[in-house]
């Protein structure tokens, strides 16, 4: 008997009330991993610490050979090759990068797919070309709305064999601020591969799945695009038929590098009593982020935190600290954030199919040792 596409790539669906994580989001959890929590104290996130999310395969990609493809409706399409980028003008842009399903595993039902936690985010200084000067060198039609972006990544997802694209529109792709980049370098180094070597997109304040990796086509539309990264996955729903709301730009989010240190398992952290420092970092892709709270007794009470000032790297997370007096017992720490357009984390789950946008408040159970106890 013959085999479809559709055999081996099944719909999207919600978790069973009893369901727990099944093999296959493992098998995702294992691929695609996230920043460990207390490498929120690194300014800058080293390369390996940075998490990562690969819809497909990683493709093998040699520099030599790679060539970037710039065309569509345009008046003088582009073949670049790597050394090609590096002969523009560059610059070095801090960016916060966090992908939309951040929090799905939180969610109750959960949607099935890759069961994030709150680790997926990190903060690297990409160096590249600004996508704004490629697109005035090519001279884009009158006509022209989208532009679209392919990676070398190849699979299938719900049936749908394709290559991972993603567009932006055009006032967005030639914009100043954000200003897109063409990246060919990640910490001042080139590219790692699970970052997207040699060539990738980075889309300062959206989430993840706008910064395409291995990227080797840009096409100007004079349509909207129509693609399944865009009209079918990363769209907010409430039920399967909505059409939904896309999924665009980072929702602000505050998380608590873990105090003292974990038990193996379950992650509670033990503290002495005292003077404990918390820290940690805060960000939203809409606006600058205003304000940070903190909360020490599960929600039930607030307390500002003491926020950096504001510096050169606008769309970077910013540290946060607060001192809190930890007492013997249980405690359940949480930190939420809000920017300058009033946006704050909720209290309450927010939900929808896909979940994404999921920027509940973190919650940090923690263990205040009795005086004397040298138990561990």
């Amino acid at each position: 008997m013959g085999q479809r596409l559709e055999d081996v790539s099944a719909p999207a669906r919600i978790a069973g009330p009893d369901e727990g994580i099944s093999a296959q989001e493992l098998a995702l959890a294992t691929r695609n991993h996230g920043l460990p929590l207390e490498a929120l104290r690194y300014e800058v996130t080293p390369a390996g610490l940075h998490y990562v999310l690969t819809h497909y395969d990683i493709p093998y990609a040699e520099e030599d050979s790679w060539r970037l493809v710039l065309g569509g409706r345009v008046r003088r399409p582009l073949l670049l090759g790597v050394d090609d980028l590096k002969a523009y003008p560059s610059v070095t842009r801090r960016v916060t990068m966090e992908c939309a399903g951040n929090g799905r595993a939180l969610l109750t039902p959960r949607p099935v797919s890759q069961p994030w936690l709150v680790e997926a985010v990190g903060t690297a200084e990409w160096t590249g070309v600004p996508l704004r000067l490629l697109l005035a060198e090519a001279g884009a039609e009158p006509d022209a709305v989208d532009v679209v972006f392919t990676g070398a990544d190849h699979g299938v997802e719900r049936g749908v064999e394709q290559d991972y694209q993603r567009a932006l529109p055009l006032e967005v792709a030639r914009g100043e601020e954000p200003e897109v980049l063409v990246a060919y370098a990640m910490n001042g180094a080139p590219l790692p591969p699970q970052h997207g070597h040699p060539v990738r997109l980075v889309v300062p304040g959206w989430y993840g799945m706008a910064h395409v990796k291995w990227l080797r086509d840009i096409t100007v539309a004079d349509a909207p695009f129509r693609g399944f990264q865009q009209t079918v996955a990363y769209r907010l729903r409430q039920e399967a038929a909505d059409e939904g709301e896309p999924v665009t730009r980072i929702a602000p989010r505050a998380l608590l590098a873990p105090p003292g240190f974990p038990d193996f398992m379950s992650r509670t952290r033990v503290v002495p009593p005292g003077a404990v420092t918390l820290t940690g970092r805060a960000w939203s892709g809409r606006a600058p982020v205003t304000g940070v709270e903190v909360s020490t007794d599960a929600g039930h009470s607030w307390h500002p935190a003491r926020l950096d000032p504001p510096n050169a790297h606008p769309w970077a997370w910013r540290a946060w600290r607060f001192t809190w007096t930890a007492t013997p017992g249980r405690h359940l720490l949480s930190a939420r954030a809000t920017d300058a357009e009033g946006h704050t984390q909720p209290l309450d789950q927010p939900w929808n199919r896909g979940g994404f946008v999921n920027n509940l408040v973190q919650q940090v159970p923690v263990h205040c040792l009795d005086p004397g106890d040298d138990d561990r």
